[in-house]
């Protein structure tokens, strides 16, 4: 996908298609040339297959489902021509919007119920932090994480994350 790209004194912003709701990126310029990146909200499921164009849909899986954000963002740095690779990003906050389980029905199956929550929960925390580990040990992490605990409109995701980074070019020349 090309960007469609509008700047505004500090801010550009990065967005599809000509009437957009939204941006996929905001960046703000900061002194030396660095940029303060705002990286819009997508989950690993509906809103990843369509970035990455996958031919899976992944449902309620957050061990795949962190990464592939991750990679979402990525994959807009690139198009962008911000930069090649999300290493690069330090992040300064990232909040996720955590799903309930799809199934099984809590009012059916209360324990059941329970039991998926807490593998979607551990699950989770094993794969943000596993990612920080394995592919961004170099950099800062972030200040914030917030998790909030709602639905939202992908029904086969698990997790909705957006976040605010840190492109310092200075430090990888």
């Amino acid at each position: 996908m090309a960007f469609n790209v509008k700047e505004r004194g500090r801010a550009t912003y990065y967005y599809g298609g000509d009437a957009p709701t939204l941006s996929a990126l905001v960046t703000e310029k900061l002194e030396g040339g660095d940029l303060k990146i705002y990286f819009a909200g997508i989950t690993g499921g509906h809103s990843a297959k369509g970035v990455l164009n996958r031919d899976e849909l992944v449902t309620m899986s957050p061990k795949i489902e962190v990464e592939l954000v991750f990679r979402c963002w990525e994959k807009w740095l690139q198009e962008a021509e911000i930069c090649d690779t999300i290493a690069k990003i330090d992040f300064l906050e990232v909040h996720a919007f955590a799903s309930q389980p799809k199934t099984p029905d809590p009012r059916l199956d209360p324990e059941g119920f329970l039991n998926e929550q807490k593998r979607l929960y551990t699950e989770y925390s094993a794969a943000y932090s596993g990612f920080f580990k394995e592919h961004m040990s170099h950099t800062g992490v972030p200040s914030r994480f917030t998790v909030h605990v709602v639905d939202f409109p992908d029904k086969a995701a698990s997790y909705e994350f957006y976040s605010v980074g840190l492109y310092q070019p200075g430090l990888h020349k």
